[in-house]
């Protein structure tokens, strides 16, 4: 098996733990705002993660015109599986795309600024954005009262 479908199948797991742990929440906790600094409710950091990889690895790797999500579209934990499983859709088809070249930089736009990143580097990118945020929507999670499982990447 190819080690980023791998390494991506850990990720999809723990997600998975996380997405369960919101599966708890009420739909109002679930779109409250917490995070007083930023104003982010935990919908809205597990959107902005899918929002990440399709921004990085669809839109600007692949090239794909993804159609976009209004977050306040997306009212709970069950309906943002739906959202990842785009993701885990299109992941597979960049780890695909790259599999035989993942060193080779390639050409992508960034705030009107052309960048050279490897997918390598984009894939990493990702998935440490995803495993960051996952912390903030633990500590959230807990502000709102609810006991968080061990969400650390899953062991086998």
């Amino acid at each position: 098996m190819n080690q980023f479908r791998s390494q991506y199948e850990w990720v999809r797991r723990t997600r998975e733990a996380l997405l369960a742990y919101c599966e708890e929440f009420s739909s109002a906790d679930y779109i409250q705002q917490v995070d007083i600094a930023t104003g982010d409710s935990i919908r809205n950091l597990h959107f902005h993660v899918a929002d990440c990889y399709e921004t990085w690895l669809g839109r600007r790797a692949l090239k794909k015109q993804i159609r976009k999500i209004n977050p306040e579209q997306i009212t709970d934990a069950k309906e943002m599986r739906h959202v990842f499983q785009d993701v885990n859709d299109l992941v597979d088809e960049f780890i695909g795309a790259f599999e035989h070249d993942w060193e080779n930089p390639i050409q992508v736009q960034w705030n009107n600024h052309s960048l050279t990143p490897t997918p390598l580097w984009l894939f990493t990118h990702t998935v440490t954005h995803e495993f960051h945020h996952k912390g903030q929507i633990v500590k959230m999670g807990r502000q709102l009262g609810y006991i968080p499982p061990d969400t650390d990447l899953i062991f086998p």
